[in-house]
């Protein structure tokens, strides 16, 4: 019996020196804390639920402690999550999210008024202003590059962009994108009424012209051609953005535009989402750098916004009276589609109850997708 206890206690011990509660430490305590958080914005307040919830629960997966070894791991080669991260790791799956964008974008707003492109163009000015600052507080150009990128509110392009830049940072700079993505209507609006008078937010502006069906097929063509001759860096996401364009106005793939737009999209939402909370591990995510890196991410963000919308005022002083833009739609020229839009709508209607800004805000909103883009792929052009 004694020799038998000793073996029952012997194998509780060991199977507890297994277990998380042996392997917690207070850092896996604040990210799983972290993660419930995303988690509960994403449901109690709807911020951006497709993206939040995955990404939430899987800081909770990244953040449950094991003994190393056991081949569980996200950093871990040969496990399972390991393989599902090759996707973020070789910017696999942000060209394929770009694609579903393309699929699901109508780029009639923007084509019916090229000019509201500089708009979108304005807002990247975020982008390089937080480069130049990483560089000033001491990170490398390749890690200040990353980290640049996350004023233009667009994940994907974030974890492209960081996949080949600064790998070690993705984590911190993907959910840093993503959170800002979320908090969208937190942010923005503060920086719009800063910014603009009474006068300015109650512009009406021209409905958009019709688009015909010859234009809106040739614009994925011409910009695809446009874009990428100017940065070849960028190919990747542009050339799946445009196409998946193409294949939602030639009325011709509506099968594959339906595939790249719908199920293909969620799939790779769940997947990006999953593993990049997943890689959050607290041994290599909760560093100063890292909340360096979230601090750096607001002002690129806000910078981002203030670039678009002081950009609308200073292009008014050239239009004449009847083709002023609504300065409140600048805040559109980053890439969180279609959050950024809905902001400019809701901060319009406040001041006129009847000038609806979502149509004209779209503009902006999808210029902010491709600017993106060409921005890291001139960061790629010159860092990689």
């Amino acid at each position: 019996m004694g020799n038998l206890g000793e073996f029952f206690s012997s194998g509780l011990l060991e199977f507890f020196n297994y277990s998380a509660f042996a392997n917690i430490e207070w850092g896996h305590i604040i990210m799983i804390i972290i993660g419930i958080f995303f988690i509960s914005i994403g449901i109690l307040k709807e911020y951006e639920p497709l993206l939040l919830i995955p990404i939430g629960f899987g800081i909770l997966v990244g953040n449950v402690p094991f003994l190393q070894g056991e081949g569980i791991g996200i950093y871990e080669e040969g496990s399972v999550l390991n393989y599902l991260y090759f996707g973020v790791l070789y910017g696999v799956y942000p060209p394929l999210i770009f694609l579903g964008v393309g699929a699901l974008t109508d780029f009639s707003a923007l084509i019916s008024n090229p000019k509201l492109i500089l708009v979108g163009a304005s807002a990247q000015l975020g982008i390089f202003g937080a480069y130049v600052v990483a560089l000033l507080l001491g990170f490398t150009p390749h890690e200040a590059g990353a980290i640049g990128i996350i004023g233009g509110a667009d994940g994907p392009t974030a974890i492209f962009l960081s996949s080949r830049l600064a790998p070690h940072f993705m984590g911190a700079v993907a959910i840093s994108a993503y959170s800002y993505m979320a908090l969208v209507p937190v942010l923005q609006p503060p920086v719009m009424r800063l910014l603009t008078t009474k006068k300015e937010r109650q512009i009406r502006m021209r409905p958009p012209r019709a688009v015909s069906k010859r234009e809106k097929i040739m614009f994925p063509i011409i910009g695809f051609l446009l874009t990428s001759f100017i940065v070849p860096s960028a190919l990747p996401l542009l050339g799946m953005l445009f196409f998946g364009n193409l294949l939602k106005e030639s009325g011709v793939t509506r099968r594959l535009a339906q595939t790249a737009g719908g199920s293909m999209v969620d799939i790779v939402t769940i997947l990006i989402g999953i593993t990049v909370g997943a890689s959050t591990q607290a041994s290599t995510f909760l560093t100063t750098k890292s909340i360096m890196i979230f601090g750096l991410g607001a002002a690129s963000f806000i910078v981002a916004t203030f670039g678009g919308v002081l950009f609308c005022k200073i292009l008014n002083l050239f239009l004449k009276d009847g083709n002023k833009i609504n300065p409140l739609i600048g805040n559109a020229g980053v890439s969180a589609v279609p959050a950024a839009a809905r902001v400019s709508q809701m901060i319009g209607l406040e001041y006129n109850k009847t000038n609806h800004l979502l149509m004209h805000a779209m503009g902006p909103n999808v210029a902010g997708v491709i600017g993106s883009a060409v921005a890291a792929g001139v960061l790629l052009s010159f860092l990689y």
